[in-house]
């Protein structure tokens, strides 16, 4: 909950209109002047006529939370960055004025052979960040960036474009990172994962933490004082969630690997507030003040990520899911299982099912995104069809004796929603199915069975779930419930409590999962270790220790 000396400060203008409009729809109201900042399209009027700064004004270096990639297609690559002189104030150092960038692309990191530059426009409205979609780019093809502002230059990133849509293609590498709880350790993952040779990096949720930062950055135990005190409430407004992403993005490691890689990313919850579902907050409060929230955490996630256009928010509500191919090799199909979804039953955490639980109309996705999901199957011509989503997907019972709870807040609270996915995999010829995973802190590897009564059903396909990056603290290799989850789940094939990360690899004959894990986060230098590897093999689906 927000503490009590920290109330939200929403601008009077917005929860007018909130109040006016009602739950969906109040920020599309534009005769307010704060309604500026949820503008969907880029600001033309009003404060965005602010004057452009001459960048070689800009002292400091811009570039502090440096740069990323994501969301390739055949032909294009999204690149973002973020001119924040000082990222720990609001306004990031720079006036609210406009600040002119440019961007070089290149087949080489020291841009002898540039293939594309341009300029674009940092605006203040978007917190003067930067997303460039560079298109009319070869197929399949590694290239190198940077950007520049006034006398300063950005680091270096890496990036690539996916392969012609019809074609075969290579291998492809890559890697499963989730729950970077920044309080809770540091992001050694992410250094070891920078080195690492994958194509891409699909993020499956909680990037950010809405929860109070100390000024000693909890467990990383900073010397006193090193974090502003501004950092030690909850997340609820547009700067609050602004300043957050700064904090998190401040992170060397955390830039490396953005650096290094194309992300690909999709939130859970902690990205707005615990367990929210849909426009129903974790605890009870007017709806007006969450949807509030809501359209400031949505704002704030679209422009710290490198996310196309296509995905600017519109209000409260922004369209994340989306459909990427690599080739004939793989579709992917990036779910957001928490902006639609019917509210948990029976008050939510560990509870038995039951008609609640159970009813027919309840929904994990909404009925729009299931529908796009399933006729998205039916066209597909790929050989693996990939699930990048936030919950677990498998059932998961947490204990022998039956009947066994399970999560009110994972797929196991929605059953129906999950029946009506797995009959749609089925109809569609789905061979080859995996579904990616984050959110519980842990390393899981299932076999998803097409009826999870009956171990002998047919097995669809299988579930990878990575670890946290730090969520959790340290962890361990064998957390109390290990026996009893491996006991209780037969298809539950490996478990996994430290932190890291997760590489898959999908080839012609099999893919391979290597789950990552390194020995402790709160302090910095942890070695990292592969625990596992399992293969599952085209047209006969299970995980097999590799």
């Amino acid at each position: 909950m927000t503490p009590a000396h920290h109330q939200p400060q929403h601008a009077p203008e917005l929860r007018a209109a909130a109040r006016h409009l009602g739950r969906r729809r109040f920020l599309t109201v534009t005769g307010a002047a704060a309604a500026l900042a949820f503008s969907v399209n880029l600001p033309t009027a009003g404060t965005a006529s602010a004057a452009e700064l001459d960048a070689a004004r800009i002292t400091e270096d811009p570039f502090t939370l440096g740069i990323a990639s994501g969301d390739p297609l055949p032909g294009s690559v999204l690149l973002w960055t973020r001119l924040a002189p000082a990222p720990y104030q609001a306004d990031g150092g720079l006036p609210a004025r406009r600040v002119g960038v440019s961007w070089e692309l290149a087949l080489d990191e020291r841009f002898r052979r540039v293939v594309r530059r341009g300029r674009a426009t940092a605006h203040p409205e978007f917190h003067h960040t930067v997303h460039v979609e560079v298109d009319h780019l070869s197929p399949g093809h590694v290239y190198y960036y940077r950007f520049r502002a006034g006398r300063w230059t950005s680091p270096v990133g890496r990036t690539r474009t996916a392969p012609p849509r019809g074609g075969r293609g290579p291998d492809l590498t890559f890697g499963l990172v989730s729950c970077q709880r920044y309080d809770q350790g540091y992001y050694t993952a992410y250094r070891h994962l920078a080195e690492e040779d994958v194509d891409l990096v699909f993020h499956l949720g909680d990037y950010l933490y809405e929860y109070a930062v100390s000024p000693v950055g909890g467990s990383r135990a900073y010397p006193a004082g090193t974090l502003p005190g501004h950092f030690g409430h909850e997340t609820v407004t547009l700067e609050d969630y602004r300043l957050r992403y700064a904090l998190y993005k401040s992170d060397p490691d955390l830039r490396a690997a953005h650096a290094a890689h194309p992300f690909v990313v999709t939130w859970d919850d902690h990205e707005t507030e615990n367990n929210y579902a849909g426009d129903t907050p974790e605890s009870e409060g007017p709806a007006d003040a969450f949807l509030l929230r809501r359209a400031a955490a949505y704002r704030a996630y679209w422009e710290n990520m490198p996310l196309r256009r296509p995905q600017l928010p519109d209000g409260p509500d922004l369209r994340l899911y989306r459909r990427l191919h690599w080739g004939r090799l793989a579709q992917f199909d990036v779910l957001d299982t928490r902006q639609y979804r019917s509210d948990q039953a029976y008050g939510d955490g560990w509870q038995y099912s039951g008609p609640e639980s159970e009813d027919p109309a309840r929904t994990l996705t909404g009925d729009t995104q299931e529908n796009w999901l399933l006729k998205g199957w039916q066209r597909s011509d790929a050989l693996w069809n990939v699930v990048p989503q936030q919950v677990t997907f498998a059932r998961r019972y947490n204990s022998t004796t039956l009947p066994s709870k399970v999560s009110m807040d994972s797929w196991d609270g929605y059953p129906a929603s999950r029946e009506r996915v797995l009959a749609g995999a089925q109809a569609a010829g789905i061979e080859n199915l995996m579904v990616l995973t984050g959110d519980v802190h842990v390393h899981y590897g299932f076999d998803i069975k097409r009826d999870f009564d009956d171990p002998g059903s047919r097995t669809l396909g299988t579930e990878i779930v990575t670890t946290s990056v730090t969520s959790g603290g340290n962890g361990s290799e064998k957390p109390a419930n290990w026996a009893t989850y491996m006991a209780a789940n037969p298809h539950l094939k490996f478990y996994n409590g430290l932190r890291g990360y997760a590489t898959v690899t999908l080839g012609r004959h099999l893919a391979r999962a290597d789950f990552k894990t390194v020995p402790h986060v709160t302090t910095e230098g942890a070695p990292l270790t592969t625990a596992a590897s399992f293969v599952t093999e085209v047209g006969d689906q299970g995980l097999k220790p590799a």
